[in-house]
């Protein structure tokens, strides 16, 4: 199936904002420059979106979750940013509701079950913040809560992944990822990441020294491990179906922007009734350490057995 280019004006989400003014405060925040755009980098990234990339995530969301398939399932994605994962999700045969705080990207989202599911109500989009309580109590529980590379972002980090661990259902599992606490490191990221989203001769200046340090550091490693250079962009999108550039944006600009050392994370989730039954750590880098945690109760998803239960 061929993907057409996004349009210049995106489809509405299926039901509207519940809270009218939090889209006002998303647009308080890019306007302080205390929030990068996600939802305008995600919109450039369905340009380039095809069938292979959504192959890609279909198998990513497999591989993390242990099971070849959610039928029957109920999947809630939080944060939802492209689509993409909601839209795997569902052509996994889940039941999908995916909401986001940045409109921009519940309208990505629109604009995917647009194509792909236009009149399939087993996928319902919309507006919400995982940081309103008012919202999240309206929740029912789900099956899969899944919110990768979103939590770190809200601004409070800690109280999203409260909220997150309320909407899993007993015996469902939570997968999310988040970046890993590197000390000095991750201190020096977040003010370049608060510089980028202060106003545009900031975000040119970063990107015109970043994006070149980035492709050289790799051009050297792959000339030293007699690798194709090429090809760590010509095979990106083996990683969760993504774009390098796309990636390397929403990197640069990523705030709001927390992080957490992995042993932090698991004793939260056991303070909540979780058990981890996948870890997957960044191997000592700023980059994103995944968890998935199943909550104490009665048998859902397959459980992960064997070496596939931890990995770092």
């Amino acid at each position: 199936m061929s993907i057409p280019s996004s349009s210049a004006t995106l489809p509405q989400p299926t039901r509207a904002s519940p809270h009218e003014s939090q889209t006002t405060e998303h647009a308080r925040q890019l306007g302080r420059g205390e929030r990068f755009p996600f939802g305008e980098n995600w919109r450039r990234f369905l340009d380039v979106l095809d069938d292979d990339r959504i192959r890609e995530a279909e198998r990513s969301i497999r591989e993390l979750l242990g099971a070849n398939e959610l039928s029957g399932r109920s999947f809630l994605d939080v944060g939802c940013g492209s689509g993409l994962f909601s839209l795997a999700a569902r052509r996994l045969g889940a039941r999908v509701r995916s909401f986001d705080f940045d409109p921009a990207s519940v309208a990505c989202t629109a604009e995917l079950r647009r194509r792909y599911a236009a009149d399939d109500d087993g996928w319902m989009v919309e507006e919400g913040s995982v940081l309103d309580p008012t919202y999240v109590a309206s929740l029912d529980t789900y099956d899969i809560v899944y919110s990768w590379g979103v939590l770190h972002h809200t601004g409070a980090m800690w109280r999203a992944l409260d909220h997150v661990a309320d909407v899993v259902a007993p015996g469902g599992s939570l997968a999310i990822a988040i970046y890993n606490d590197q000390g000095t490191w991750s201190h020096r990221w977040r003010f370049i990441k608060r510089l980028y989203c202060s106003g545009a001769a900031a975000r040119r200046l970063v990107c015109a020294t970043c994006i070149p340090a980035f492709v050289l550091r790799g051009l050297v490693s792959d000339v030293i491990g007699r690798r194709n250079p090429f090809a760590r962009y010509t095979e990106y999108r083996r990683n969760r179906g993504m774009s390098a550039l796309h990636d390397m944006i929403d990197w640069l600009g990523g705030y709001p922007f927390e992080v957490a050392k992995p042993e932090a994370i698991f004793d939260r989730f056991r303070a909540h009734g979780f058990e981890l039954t996948r870890l997957r750590t960044a191997g000592g880098t700023v980059g994103c350490n995944e968890f998935v945690f199943r909550r104490l109760g009665a048998a859902s998803l397959p459980r992960l057995h064997g070496a596939d239960a931890a990995s770092s």
